[in-house]
């Protein structure tokens, strides 16, 4: 058992079975453990679960015989996950609400509170892995972006499980948030981890995972979006710019998707229609048959990066690295080029279905170096 001699950690706990088991597992390994539930702001429109999930928090600190609190991040939530989100939309881009929600509320509000009341971490059920290493390794290019000074420094790497991984959400973490933060399940496989949680008998060990928008869970991003954006019919084409059908709003559609618009060109037998284009200034989209092989950006073979946040190491143009653009996709190996402000990814392979405004995540091995969001591609 690792001797922490009690050192004061808030688990944010979202009711589920990965934060109850990294309770758990602080707990046992000498921690002094607060559940913390997270509220945020949520639709009226919307089912709302949040009441259940509290009572599930609530009950796994109870049997673990830790303290349990509520903070109230609700308006940090819809300014700067919801609004970011409906706002990209609207500009015809395709945003990671996710990697906000991390950044803003678990790593942003959340820490902070945490550390303001006394706690030296906050830790989640992310798999994911942070590493700790001597300050004396690091080497001198390092750290040019970050300005955090620390006798050590840390590494983000992927998750062990790599069907749970969820690293590529982390990539806005500095060494400021990684020097105060635990992943304790972060090297188990999800199956060990629901193994765990039977042997603490904790009632959350067989409960279904979360699916869908950070705390919203499940939704149809469409009829979200309606609510705050007004519909705007439009024209669909297929690939000869022919007029085949109609759609609400070029800027309700995502690359690949296959229903929500209406193809009145059409024979029984076709095969589904996939969106492979959109023009928002134009408020057209573009649909096809085979969006493997054809999509908005197709065949890009380079991708100019903003808002970028290097880890630890900025990478260097002679090495090989690894990146994704979108989560689960299989990584794709690249050179990056970083000039100042400007950060460029040259793909090994041309992509498809590369969309502006996604986070483009940058790995060196299963190390998550950092990453940006997409620009524009060539």
């Amino acid at each position: 058992m690792k001797v922490t001699n009690g050192k004061k950690v808030f688990v944010g706990l979202s009711g589920g079975v990965d934060s109850s088991v990294s309770a758990a597992l602080l707990k046992d390994q000498g921690y002094d453990v607060t559940g913390v539930f997270i509220k945020v702001w949520h639709p009226d429109f919307l089912p709302c679960n949040w009441i259940e999930e509290r009572r599930d928090a609530m009950r796994v600190c109870a049997k673990l015989g830790i303290p349990f609190l509520t903070f109230n991040f609700k308006k940090e939530y819809k300014q700067h996950v919801v609004d970011y989100m409906i706002s990209e939309y609207k500009s015809g881009r395709t945003p990671n609400p996710d990697v906000m929600c991390n950044k803003y509320v678990k790593f942003g509000s959340f820490l902070n509170k945490a550390l303001e009341m006394g706690a030296g971490y906050v830790a989640t059920g992310h798999y994911a892995r942070n590493v700790k290493r001597e300050a004396q390794n690091v080497k001198s290019k390092e750290i040019r972006t970050n300005t955090f000074s620390s006798a050590s420094r840390f590494t983000l790497h992927a998750g062990l499980d790599f069907n749970k991984d969820q690293s590529y959400f982390l990539w806005t973490l500095t060494q400021k948030e990684l020097s105060h933060t635990l992943f304790p399940v972060g090297h188990l496989e999800k199956s060990e981890v629901r193994k765990i949680a039977k042997k603490y008998r904790l009632h959350t060990a067989e409960k279904k995972d979360s699916q869908g928008l950070c705390f919203m869970g499940k939704v149809d991003m469409k009829e979200f979006l309606q609510h705050y954006i007004k519909e705007k019919p439009g024209k669909i084409l297929d690939e000869s710019g022919e007029v085949i059908g109609t759609h609400d709003g070029a800027m309700f559609y995502t690359m690949g998707q296959r229903h929500g618009f209406t193809v009145t060109k059409k024979n029984p037998t076709d095969s589904p229609y996939y969106v492979i284009a959109k023009s928002v200034e134009k408020n057209t989209i573009t649909v096809s048959h085979k969006f493997e092989k054809n999509n908005e950006l197709k065949n890009m073979s380079s991708v100019h990066l903003e808002n970028i946040n290097w880890i630890l190491d900025i990478p260097s143009i002679d090495k090989i690295y690894y990146a994704r653009i979108r989560y689960r996709q299989e990584i794709q190996k690249c050179k990056v080029q970083v000039e100042n402000v400007v950060t460029k990814v040259f793909f090994e392979k041309p992509q498809g279905g590369v969309s502006r405004g996604q986070s483009l995540v940058l790995y060196d091995r299963d190390v998550c170096l950092g990453g940006g969001i997409i620009k524009h591609a060539n």
